[in-house]
């Protein structure tokens, strides 16, 4: 029903940023929280922010709070991380997820959604 595809990653020196793109295909998924996760070689995947596409509340994950901004353009479907002050740790495969509103229980739990990209790789050198 709902088909992700990111893009926009890339190799940048620690202090840069990048801004991914999920674009988002199918129906009915304005009723859907929209979510990035990461997962960094060798690590499990981890959240990174989370938002309502219908309400617009956010929420970040402690590591990347005031340095990344989850936003959506409706015009366009299509889910944004802008990143700021990347530093080596941001190093992952990014991935954006989706689920209904009305399926969620914890937003943060990778578990809790049925679609997803394929990811796009970050890479921050020092």
């Amino acid at each position: 029903q709902v088909q992700l595809v990111e893009s926009g990653g890339g190799l940048v020196q620690a202090g840069g940023s990048l801004r991914l793109s999920c674009s988002v295909s199918g129906r009915a998924f304005t009723s859907y929280l929209m979510a990035w996760f990461r997962q960094p070689p060798g690590k499990d995947r981890e959240f990174v922010a989370a938002i309502n596409w219908g309400g617009g509340a956010t929420d970040y994950a402690d590591s990347v709070k005031g340095r990344f901004i989850i936003s959506i353009d409706n015009a366009r479907n299509t889910v944004y991380l802008q990143t700021g002050s990347l530093q080596p740790d941001d190093t992952a495969v990014y991935y954006c997820a989706a689920h209904r509103v009305d399926g969620i229980r914890d937003y943060r739990a990778p578990g809790e959604y049925n679609y997803w990209g394929q990811g796009t790789q970050v890479t921050v050198s020092s």
